[in-house]
């Protein structure tokens, strides 16, 4: 998903899933920013204190995705969580390794990340976990058959959907970047394809298999599922049973289906401002509201936190220390993405026989 479903699609979920206003923003906007969090590293102050913080994105053409450690260390825990083919711990699908490693919706080990995102539901970064796990969550969905590792699984060929003016461009790109065999990461040989919510579309992947998609219903489901788990988190489940929770209302269930066909735009921050026109109009039966997200600069959570205003660190920066740094929505967000990858990848993954860096 791109900002229009990790941003404004999870706030919608979260307040129908109950949560108010300023909850519900504090989740979309942590569900965003994972993908913007793109520095790591020591914040030096000038009191001589010190905060190290980790990425928890790169951009999809970064030289970094070449790296195994770093693909392992980002695109593994925070977008391209493996799925075990559905199975659960202690089975194994047939084929190879590779069939461990691709993201699956709704897995069981999505589900196990949930879990260990609600023990946390007591801590000081308790929102901005569950917005970390929501980005997650979404994205078994809008990344299913595709892994976070360098794979020829992840190529595209005889790509095919109901735009066809974007195929052209699609095979136009492929043509001058020979985008699908240098970089089969993730789904970076099908470009934007599986983030656009108004999209029907099949490929076969790097294995020869036939693949359909059918990007509204995808979507939809997601956003259902991600208002169960939040359900859930509220009603501290440990256990994240997800069928003992009702989903989308039907009234709000039929809107966001009409919306994810109707709302278009070749760029996520266009779509993602029609999202959020529909949320000041009141669309939705939580009513009119206006949630906002800054990834950077004035305005932002990392600028109410440190003073940057650069988008990107130089590692000489020293920021005058704040009073209120500690209990900062950024600091909160990045010790959280902490907690997160420490989890999935020593604790949830390990379950499943799944070793990563």
């Amino acid at each position: 998903m791109q900002i229009d479903g990790h941003h404004t699609l999870t706030y919608i979920a979260a307040r129908l899933a109950g949560f108010g206003h300023n909850q519900a923003s504090i989740i979309a906007y942590s569900a965003q920013y994972v993908d913007d969090a793109t520095n790591s590293g020591t914040i030096h102050f000038k009191n001589g204190a010190m905060y190290k913080r980790i990425s928890s994105a790169h951009k999809m053409l970064d030289y970094r995705n070449t790296d195994e450690l770093a693909n392992h260390q980002v695109w593994i825990p925070f977008h391209f969580l493996p799925g075990n083919s559905g199975k659960p711990a202690g089975e194994n699908p047939d084929g190879s390794f590779i069939r461990k490693l691709i993201c699956f919706p709704d897995s069981l080990v999505a589900r196990d990340m949930l879990k260990a995102c609600v023990t946390d539901h007591n801590k000081p970064y308790a929102l901005h976990r569950l917005g970390i796990a929501m980005h997650v969550y979404a994205d078994t969905w809008s990344h299913q058959g595709f892994s976070g590792v360098n794979h020829e699984i992840n190529e595209v060929n005889d790509l095919e959907s109901n735009n066809k003016k974007l195929d052209r461009n699609f095979f136009k790109k492929i043509a001058s970047f020979f985008l699908s065999e240098s970089f089969p990461l993730g789904h970076g040989a099908a470009l934007s394809y599986p983030d656009r919510p108004d999209l029907i579309w099949k490929y076969k992947n790097g294995l020869d298999e036939p693949i359909e998609r059918n990007n509204p219903k995808i979507f939809l489901e997601a956003v259902d599922k991600m208002c169960r788990a939040m359900k859930c988190f509220r009603e501290k489940d440990l256990n994240m049973d997800l069928d003992a929770v009702s989903g989308l209302l039907v009234v709000d269930a039929k809107k966001i289906y009409s919306l994810l066909k109707s709302i278009k735009g070749h760029k996520g921050e266009i779509r993602h401002a029609k999202w959020l026109a529909e949320i000041k109009n009141g669309t939705f039966t939580f009513g009119p509201a206006s949630p906002f997200y800054i990834a950077k600069g004035k305005g932002s959570w990392k600028y109410k936190s440190i003073g940057q205003i650069a988008a990107a660190d130089s590692g000489r920066e020293v920021f005058p220390y704040r009073k209120t740094f500690l209990k900062s929505h950024w600091k909160n967000f990045h010790d959280a993405i902490q907690a997160h990858r420490f989890d999935v990848i020593h604790d949830v993954l390990p379950r499943y026989d799944i070793c990563a860096a």
